[in-house]
């Protein structure tokens, strides 16, 4: 089976599942990462972030930052304290900037119909891609997103971090119609988490070891788990029966009082698929499974 092309756009340097997304990512055999963009505050750093990985990884892939702010909204996520630990990562410094919508943009077109566009940030860079290309959508291959609160059983849950930074790029880019759009929500993604402690003794591979400095920065801050959004989202590319799913429609609000706020509509018929449950064990063992089994791990 040939390897999954995928380009990813992620705020690596928020909360720690970004950089262990990317590790992941980095790790697959099956996984042709084409290109990185970053978005949202200090999108610099965030690709440095990444360049980081990337340079554990021994790989060479074009990296550039996108948009540091929502397209409307005042910027709710103006730093990306993880940056901190760069100093005991090589890393590149300098980034051409204002091309991560080009090099999205040109990738897709280079690669028609093959291309998986996995977004697990705020959506900006994504809905400027739509905009500013209107014939992008349906050249893709999938869009995946880790995105939204789906869960039926309260239509009033409050916007989940990613839906609620850039309401209105949320908007647009469930708007698009790609031949196929999944979203991994905050419902699901929940329930697939490791303690502090066990993440510093299973995170053994090579390609883990940025991720987890970066991680003790986001421990240090008083979270006590590692939450994985973002990698769950990163491996139904590849393992899409560790969730179940469901097709329907999903409206965004961009009212200010509910900005972001998901609503999802059931049907067989829909332009959208959301993840509605997960086997977390069987995920964490294919994540582990991943990892520890890629080049140069001695764990």
């Amino acid at each position: 089976m040939a390897a999954a092309k995928v380009l990813l756009d992620t705020d690596i340097g928020s909360d720690i599942d970004d950089a262990v997304a990317l590790a992941y990512l980095l790790a697959h055999p099956d996984c042709d990462l084409l290109g990185i963009t970053t978005v949202s505050g200090e999108a610099v750093e965030r690709a440095r972030m990444a360049s980081a990985l990337c340079r554990v990884a021994g790989v060479d892939i074009p990296i550039r930052p996108g948009a540091p702010s929502p397209l409307l909204v005042p910027q709710r996520q103006p730093f990306a304290p993880q940056a901190a630990a760069l100093a005991r990562w090589e890393h590149q410094h300098d980034f051409e900037t204002g091309g991560a919508i080009e090099l999205m943009r040109a990738t897709i077109r280079a690669n028609p119909g093959e291309v998986t566009l996995l977004a697990i940030g705020p959506l900006t860079n994504v809905a400027l891609l739509f905009a500013v290309d209107p014939e992008i959508p349906a050249m893709l291959r999938s869009l995946v997103l880790m995105c939204g609160r789906y869960s039926t059983r309260d239509l009033r849950s409050p916007a989940e971090w990613n839906a609620m930074l850039d309401p209105h790029a949320t908007e647009l880019v469930f708007r698009a119609r790609p031949p196929m759009v999944r979203a991994v929500g905050l419902d699901v993604t929940l329930q697939v988490t490791l303690p502090a402690e066990e993440v510093r003794s299973r995170f053994t591979a090579p390609l883990l070891a940025p991720a987890l400095d970066f991680a003790e920065v986001w421990f240090d801050a008083g979270a006590p788990v590692i939450t994985f959004h973002d990698p769950l989202a990163a491996a139904t590319i590849f393992e899409p029966e560790i969730c179940g799913f469901e097709r329907g429609m999903v409206e965004v609000e961009v009212d200010p009082h509910q900005a972001g706020v998901t609503h999802w509509h059931a049907g067989a018929d829909g332009a959208h698929e959301v993840a509605v449950s997960v086997d977390a064990h069987r995920y964490l063992r294919h994540f582990f499974d991943v990892l520890d089994g890629a080049p140069g791990h001695r764990g």
